[in-house]
C-alpha cells in the first residue's frame, strides 16, 4: 500500500510533536485510520505525503485542545534505549559508546530548540518534506519556513558545536544537520527527539 511508505517519516514527526513514543504510535495510527477513511475523496494528483502530514498535525492539534480540558495523569516511562543497548553488546563497545553519546547530544540539542524550530527541522531533515509542503502544512509563507529552518539549523549547530571532541566531521551544511546527526540512524533519531 502506498500509504505505508511514509510510516517512518510520520512517526518521526509524531515523536517531535508528542515527545512520547506511545503517544506518537497512537497519533500515527489515528492518522492512518483517518487517511484510509478519506482515501476515496483524495484527488488523483494529490501529494499523499503532504496530505498525511497535514492529517497527523491536525489530529495532534485536536488532541492538544482536548487535553486542556481533561485532568492530567502522571506517566512513568521506562528507558527503552538502555534495554536495547544490552542486546547490542556483541558489537564493538567503543562504537556503541560513541553512538550513544552522539545520540544523546542530538536529542538534547533538539530538546533545547523551541517547538516551532524543532517541528520545522524534523519536517525538513527527517521527514524530508519540501519547503512548499512544509509551508502548506504549517499554513505559513514560504519565506517563514526558510527563515525558521535557517534559524533552527544555526541554533542546532551552536548547540552541537561543543561536542566536537567525539567526531571531527560535525559541520553544518545547507542540506544536512551535521554528520553527527546523519551517522545516527533514523530509529535512534526518532528516539532522541522525545527522550
Amino acid at each position: 500500500m502506498v500509504l505505508l511508505e511514509y510510516l517512518d517519516g510520520l512517526f518521526s514527526y509524531a515523536m517531535a510533536l508528542t515527545r512520547n513514543s506511545f503517544e506518537a504510535e497512537d497519533l500515527v495510527q489515528e492518522t492512518y485510520v483517518r487517511a484510509i477513511k478519506a482515501m476515496g475523496r483524495l484527488r488523483q494528483d494529490s501529494n499523499i505525503r503532504a496530505w498525511l502530514f497535514a492529517i497527523l498535525r491536525n489530529t495532534w492539534l485536536n488532541q492538544i485542545r482536548q487535553q486542556r480540558t481533561r485532568p492530567q495523569l502522571l506517566e512513568l516511562d521506562i528507558d527503552e534505549k538502555s534495554a536495547g543497548l544490552a542486546v547490542e553488546t556483541a558489537k564493538d563497545p567503543h562504537s556503541l559508546y560513541v553512538k550513544k553519546i552522539e545520540t544523546d547530544q542530538v536529542r538534547e540539542a533538539l530538546e533545547q530548540l523551541p517547538e516551532e524550530l524543532r517541528e520545522i527541522i524534523v519536517l525538513r531533515e527527517f521527514a524530508e518534506l519540501s519547503y512548499q509542503e512544509i509551508a502548506a502544512l504549517l499554513q505559513c509563507p514560504l519565506g517563514t519556513v526558510m527563515s525558521r529552518l535557517s534559524r533552527a539549523r544555526v541554533k542546532l549547530g551552536t548547540l552541537l558545536s561543543p561536542s566536537q571532541s567525539i567526531s571531527k566531521n560535525k559541520v553544518l551544511s545547507q542540506g544536512a544537520l551535521s554528520s553527527q546527526a546523519s551517522t545516527v540512524g533514523l530509529g535512534e533519531i526518532i528516539g532522541t527527539i522525545t527522550e
